[in-house]
């Protein structure tokens, strides 16, 4: 690669206030959260922070002319190695497309660019009366864009679905630098194929994302939470079912494991494990939330919970923000996370095929699962011996386990990924989920949007 990309591309930017970072201050930019392989040692040619979409087509036009890959990047929270660097990139970050553009509460609908964080958009929206459904546990800190380009879940997705069931149209800058509006305003609109959707979990393979039109919703006049604790984890999925049999469509409903309860407690000084083994939170929400709560209460009562209404609205958030707090680590370990979902009914299977295989490799196993729409996010680990680097590569019995934990979940009619996107991380079972044809297929899709190949090499699909 000569200098002829980035001297033409200093010139272009000129004006802007967007000087190109290389060096030591390109290094943040160029890997997520997920640890994947690779992102470490990724030269890339530097990271560029466009202002507007003028400038993210004036920056993909000049890769296109020079045949330069281009990693698009959010926040950086992903977990499956779709943001990391390859070499001889382009980084092209968001953070500085920040701006919430329009608020429109006749409409329901909110106008954003796509760095703008979820928890801040919320909070706008707050003086409206409104609120944006989607969710992700990383809401405080992860971008709108990279919910859409991740098509993330949540917390909430049983209710109200996941990031694409809140997008209505999206302004896009293809490899091109061609500029793109798909979608509509309107709730309804059926006219042609869904481009939308299409780009919605995308993770930057078929173009930029800078602008989204995003559905709101009210926010509702109350909402009560429920916290039962249980002997298993089977006995508390049963309690899921038996909720569902009373007509009550749950906010939320998180189940939370014993071993991830203590180590909630580890690392937050909670006392969790104290009420019991097994965790369930749900929450219900709307003008009924009360006595769906009460129904809800009485379910899991008759399925063996230690059920009851959390009326002190303090304790019911703390309950919720240690939940969101994740899992962290009180001594080096070796892990692998995981990030599958099942049919519903095969929840509780899943969770004991998870054991079984941590057993059998000699792993410990961990598990919390969004456990009305049969999201689970399992844990394999293996704690790093006395006088071992916690960098050092882990033994092979982590992927080994991971391989059978995502191979039981497609053989139980699941996917590979519910919510975290493929990345880099999951690209080994795309054709087992996909089939052959079906990501053929795929493939040539992208390539109708990006016939270089420059976007996002390497990732999805």
């Amino acid at each position: 690669m000569t200098d002829t990309f980035p001297r033409e591309l200093r010139q272009a930017l000129a004006e802007t206030s967007a000087p190109l970072l290389e060096g030591a201050d390109a290094l943040p930019y160029l890997d997520d959260r997920s640890g994947a392989a690779g992102a470490a040692g990724a030269r890339a040619l530097a990271v560029v922070r466009p202002g507007d979409a003028a400038e993210v087509a004036t920056v993909l036009k000049l890769a296109h002319r020079h045949r330069v890959p281009v990693v698009t990047r959010g926040a950086g929270t992903g977990l499956s190695g779709g943001a990391t660097a390859v070499d001889g990139c382009l980084v092209l970050s968001t953070e500085r497309l920040n701006r919430v553009v329009e608020i429109s509460p006749e409409d329901e609908v909110v106008i954003v660019q796509p760095g703008v964080i979820n928890a801040d958009l919320n909070a706008a929206l707050e003086g409206h009366g409104l609120y944006y459904a989607p969710d992700p546990a990383s809401h405080a800190i992860s971008t709108i864009g990279g919910n859409i380009a991740t098509n993330a879940g949540g917390l909430r997705s049983a209710k109200y679905g996941v990031t694409r069931d809140s997008v209505l149209a999206l302004d896009v800058v293809l490899a091109d630098g061609t500029a793109l509006h798909t979608g509509h305003r309107s709730v309804k609109g059926v006219t042609g194929l869904d481009l939308t959707a299409l780009f919605v979990g995308s993770e930057g393979t078929l173009g930029v994302i800078v602008g989204a039109t995003l559905r709101l919703r009210p926010l509702p006049a109350a909402t009560a939470t429920v916290s039962a604790y249980y002997p298993s984890v089977r006995a508390a999925l049963d309690g899921v079912r038996r909720i569902s049999r009373t007509g009550v469509v749950p906010a939320i409903a998180e189940l939370i494991d014993h071993p991830s309860l203590r180590n909630i407690d580890e690392n937050t000084g909670s006392r969790l494990t104290d009420g019991g083994h097994v965790l369930l939170l749900v929450r219900t929400d709307g003008h009924a939330a009360a006595a769906e709560a009460e129904d809800v209460v009485t379910a899991l009562r008759h399925t063996g919970g230690d059920a009851h209404r959390v009326t002190d609205e303090a304790e019911a958030e703390r309950l919720w923000e240690l939940r969101r707090s994740g899992r962290g680590r009180t001594r080096p370990l070796w892990t692998v996370g995981e990030d599958v979902a099942v049919p519903t009914s095969q929840v509780a299977r899943m969770y004991e095929e998870g054991e079984r295989i941590g057993r059998r490799h000699g792993l410990d196993f961990a598990s919390v699962a969004h456990a009305a729409d049969g999201n689970l996010h399992p844990v394999l680990s293996r704690p790093v011996p006395e006088g071992v680097a916690p960098t050092a590569p882990a033994p092979p019995e982590l992927d080994a386990a991971a391989d059978e934990l995502v191979r039981a979940a497609l053989a139980l009619g699941g996917t590979v990924t519910g919510e975290h996107g493929v990345g880099v991380t999951k690209r080994r079972w795309l054709e087992d989920e996909l089939g052959a044809a079906g990501l053929a297929l795929q493939r040539a899709i992208k390539a109708v949007f990006d016939p270089l190949g420059i976007l996002n090499p390497g990732k999805a699909i």
